[in-house]
């Protein structure tokens, strides 16, 4: 792993719900990260957690939060609500490290004024688009990069899914969901692999038993040019059982295929096994299925820590979550966003 610093830092971290106990903090306890401080406006939450995962101190107020990370020169976490990113931002101290949970604001505003605040108080800051670091994207990555299946130019990524949204019930109030808060990981891995698309197509709506939340299914289509084709197709509604559920990423190259299921989005939380299979037609040995340690959940979520700890002690690092990178993810979301909200032409036009 080049991603893993010489030496770690502890963590302090700001946020105590559902991702930082499924996700954050078993992969740092897996990664051999010591986190020295939680602190969470529910104090009940981060003193759970603390006793649960070994933490050395649950904080009461933030006061107290921030001298326990100044003593021991930590690393912040942030998994707070999107629109409360700046505000917390704020009070943390100059030229730190800093991981922001996703997405990186409610909007594109919200993610340069964020952007704007690191420079201005010279924080080295990344963003958790962990989908990047999961252990079956690093294997796809490698046999693309070493030319196994030929010339990538096919990505196409399909959920069709049963989602209980109502373990995130602060969803309910915003004016964007989908996109902003699933799709986006799919935007951000086709971006990983081919750069930033000419245009985007878009269009994202409710479901008709969900009609609390601003939206719960997506098309996404990002332009490459006429070689290349990314499309990301997204239902959380199919609630008539397993047998036609779907969660894959598919990649097609000019020598092979690789398809990966996405097991933790099927009987989400629970979530059921990854799948990793690929075709070389240079083998001619057809379809096989390749054994991946690890999972999206939580294992991936070692890899932005990890590299912003690089990054840290060496300034040099090219680190894959930059907030600079996240902002171009946020600029296609964006325009995800414009584009839906533009009628489509009619038969007639």
């Amino acid at each position: 792993m080049d991603f893993l610093p010489n030496k770690k830092k502890s963590i302090a971290i700001i946020g105590a719900g559902g991702i930082v106990k499924d996700a954050h903090l078993p992969a740092y306890q897996n990664a051999g990260f010591d986190v020295a401080v939680i602190y969470d406006l529910n104090k009940e939450k981060a003193e759970i957690l603390a006793e649960q995962f070994n933490i050395s101190k649950a904080a009461q107020t933030l006061d107290e939060f921030h001298d326990i990370a100044n003593e021991k020169d930590c690393v912040f976490d942030l998994a707070v609500p999107a629109n409360a990113i700046l505000d917390v931002l704020s009070t943390l101290p100059d030229k730190s490290g800093v991981l922001i949970q996703k997405p990186l604001g409610e909007n594109l505003t919200q993610a340069k004024k964020i952007f704007n605040l690191c420079e201005k108080k010279e924080i080295t800051a990344g963003v958790n688009f962990q989908l990047r670091q999961a252990p079956f994207i690093c294997q796809a990555k490698q046999m693309i990069e070493t030319g196994e299946i030929g010339e990538l130019h096919d990505i196409d990524i399909k959920m069709t899914v049963y989602t209980p949204w109502h373990l995130w019930d602060f969803l309910y109030e915003l004016p964007r969901v989908e996109i902003l808060y699933h799709s986006v990981h799919y935007i951000d891995l086709v971006r990983y692999f081919f750069g930033n698309p000419k245009s985007v197509y878009a269009r994202t709506i409710k479901h008709p038993k969900m009609k609390d939340l601003a939206s719960t299914k997506s098309n996404i289509y990002m332009d490459y040019g006429k070689l290349k084709r990314a499309a990301i197709n997204t239902n959380h509604g199919h609630d008539f059982g397993p047998e036609h559920q779907e969660s894959y990423i598919k990649f097609e190259g000019t020598q092979g295929a690789i398809k990966i299921q996405v097991g933790v989005n099927l009987d989400y939380p629970k979530g059921r096994e990854d799948q990793f299979e690929y075709n070389k037609l240079s083998d001619q040995k057809g379809w096989q299925r390749k054994e991946i340690d690890g999972s999206w959940f939580p294992d991936a979520f070692i890899g932005p820590m990890a590299g912003l700890m690089k990054k840290l002690e060496d300034p040099h690092y090219e680190y894959p979550n930059s907030i600079s990178d996240a902002v171009e993810t946020m600029k296609v979301v964006e325009t995800a966003y414009l584009s839906s909200e533009k009628d489509g032409r009619t038969i007639n036009e």
